[in-house]
């Protein structure tokens, strides 16, 4: 980001904080609080011509880690060697990227838990000449099991929810319109993944009035977030984190693609052995995904007064090749975040300790990624190479920068790099409070003078809003901003002075971990439903729908004798999802039609008895 990531490899070790681990008996052991990470770590991966996974120093790789080496178009990978301490020299097989940018070394039997394993191959660019050694050192984890039991639901409002008589499987949250949409807000429709309360959970698409556009149910037991316009091949997709939501704190689940027909094109699943948490899904425009995880570990957490047989939940992220699913990069924050460092009390119910709590994923164009650490009030832009940070920013134990008024955060979520240098966030501010309200923030930090100033703030001016968990803030176009308050039912958007544009609420308990603004269009490969109500003075009502479909204008109703013989009986311009046509009388059987705004039929539905 500009001058703030101008920092050498140097400095880049200086400010890398980690807890050394070691294979001693069935439990690692850790050194204390703050240490600094080892600067052979640092240098090996430096000195390494491609970056390579587990990164030099990780102290808990899974033991079904691949190896992975990701350089420049064209590199190649031979001549793999790769030792455990204990389990000898494992053979393999070579796998390249579909992007053409490395390969990964798949063991062919997994790793034990405590070893050191080493690894050398050798590395060929498209430049030629000859090969270059590249080499990396990496713990295995004593990895620890923990409870599948689901996180409890607030059961909320049963009246907070939508129900269709040509639609009767649509059930989500309802959506409540406290301020409507004014001029100057952005074009687009709002995308929601609701769960908890009343309602189904699911992907879900409202317009500006609050009206529904589409919902995806998903299966009893599942949750969605993050669900969101990105693109993938050249292309607008949806996609959407699903899975169950532990009681444990983090998610167990997949990545899914979806086109602009609803049809799914791709999924992203995580890599060596782990399972893709709620938390992050970003895809780039190489074709590739980055996602985060949480693997709880067995490790000596005395320490921080812990026990010296603690369980302590470890956030991992990955860059996933979606292609071949293979694992690009990984990087963990346990070895470089120290566990002194965390605000998060140790739990005094046996859960893992979740002591750092990464949430948000952006990758830069320097060689980055900034990672935003709920746990430790700290945002980290991390040098992919090393696996160190080239700076750390926030109110947490430590900063590399000099806080300015109203920069001080707490809790966060959805660290994002912006034009110019920028840094947006969601300042959850509780959880316990810290601060009165929740608010979306705009930060200049630089390099230059280690000072980060408050470019904006925004808040809820006519409701107080603490959300004690997730959250985002959404750059959107004109300047304005969208905040989604996450543990809170509520998403606002905002202009660029901070007047509200457009306020809603979901139902009542009902959470939402991130929301996003888009304009989208689509045509589904379903057809439109309907549903026949007769009335008590003798005539009849059609409810038309068509779950998804952007450009319908209106709809007509097809009646007659026979299913042959359909004529059109009534016509209605389309009112939100769904619109209400009567008829004079019942007929024998019916259909309707969707129109688009230039008149063309462009949807039909089965045609019902009467």
């Amino acid at each position: 980001m500009n001058d703030a990531r101008r920092l050498t490899s140097a400095a880049s070790a200086a400010v890398a904080m980690a807890i050394g681990l070691c294979a001693c008996g069935g439990v690692a052991s850790t050194a204390s609080p703050g240490t600094i990470a080892p600067a052979a770590a640092i240098s090996a991966a430096a000195s390494n011509p491609v970056t390579v996974s587990p990164l030099p120093g990780t102290v808990d790789a899974s033991p079904t880690t691949q190896i992975s080496f990701l350089g420049s178009s064209g590199t190649q990978v031979s001549d793999v060697r790769v030792v455990g301490s204990s389990s000898g020299a494992h053979s393999g097989r070579v796998q390249g990227y579909s992007t053409g940018t490395g390969a990964s070394f798949l063991p062919a039997h997994p790793f034990r838990a405590g070893e050191r394993v080493t690894v050398h191959a050798t590395i060929t660019t498209a430049a030629g000449g000859p090969g270059q050694t590249a080499s990396t050192t990496f713990t295995i984890a004593h990895q620890a099991g923990f409870s599948q039991a689901p996180f409890p639901n607030n059961p909320g409002d049963p009246r907070a929810v939508q129900h269709y008589s040509s639609a009767p499987t649509l059930t989500p949250s309802t959506v409540t319109v406290t301020t409507p949409a004014k001029p100057g807000i952005a074009p687009g429709d709002f995308f929601l993944a609701p769960y908890q309360g009343k309602g189904s959970p699911g992907p879900m698409i409202v317009d500006q009035t609050g009206q529904l556009v589409w919902f995806h149910p998903i299966p009893a037991g599942d949750s969605a977030t993050n669900f969101q316009v990105q693109s993938y091949a050249g292309k607008p997709v949806l996609m959407w984190w699903q899975g169950k939501i532990l009681g444990v704190g983090f998610g167990q689940g997949e990545d899914l693609i979806y086109n602009d027909s609803y049809q799914k094109v791709a999924e992203v699943r995580a890599g060596n052995g782990y399972r893709a948490d709620l938390h992050e899904a970003r895809l780039t425009p190489q074709g590739t995904a980055w996602i985060d995880i949480f693997d709880p570990i067995h490790t000596n957490l005395t320490a921080v007064k812990g026990s010296s047989n603690g369980v302590l939940t470890d956030s991992v992220i990955q860059e996933i090749d979606i292609k071949t699913g293979l694992v690009m990069w990984e990087w963990h924050a346990l070895g470089h975040i120290a566990i002194g460092d965390s605000f998060n009390p140790l739990p005094g119910n046996g859960r893992p300790w979740d002591y750092v709590h990464i949430n948000s994923v952006d990758p830069g164009a320097s060689g980055d990624v900034l990672l935003s650490a709920r746990n430790t009030w700290t945002l980290y832009d991390v040098n992919i190479h090393t696996g160190g940070y080239d700076w750390r920013l926030g109110g947490g134990k430590h900063s590399d920068f000099k806080l300015g008024s109203g920069v001080k955060f707490y809790w966060q979520h959805d660290a994002e790099l912006q034009p110019g240098g920028l840094i947006s966030m969601f300042d959850n501010g509780s959880d316990p409070p810290k601060e009165k309200q929740s608010r979306g923030l705009l930060l200049a930090p630089s390099l230059s003078t280690h000072t980060v100033r408050l470019v904006r703030q925004f808040t809820n001016p006519t409701h107080t809003l603490l959300a004690e968990s997730q959250g985002n803030m959404q750059s959107l176009p004109g300047g304005d901003w969208l905040l989604g308050y996450g543990r809170l039912p509520n998403f606002t958007e905002f202009d660029p002075a901070g007047h509200v544009l457009f306020d809603a609420t979901l139902g009542r308990n009902v959470q939402n971990f991130r929301t996003y603004s888009s304009p989208w269009s689509a045509h589904p490969t379903s057809t439109p439903s309907l549903a026949i109500q007769s009335q008590s003075a003798g005539g009849a009502s059609v409810a038309a729908s068509w779950s998804g479909a952007t450009e319908v204008a209106s709809w007509q109703v097809l009646a007659g004798a026979s299913p042959a013989s359909l004529t059109l009986a009534a016509s209605a311009p389309k009112r939100g999802f769904q619109t209400s046509v009567a008829l004079a009388s019942t007929p024998a059987y019916l259909a309707v039609q969707a129109l688009s705004p230039a008149g063309a039929v462009i949807g039909r539905s089965p045609t019902i008895r009467g």
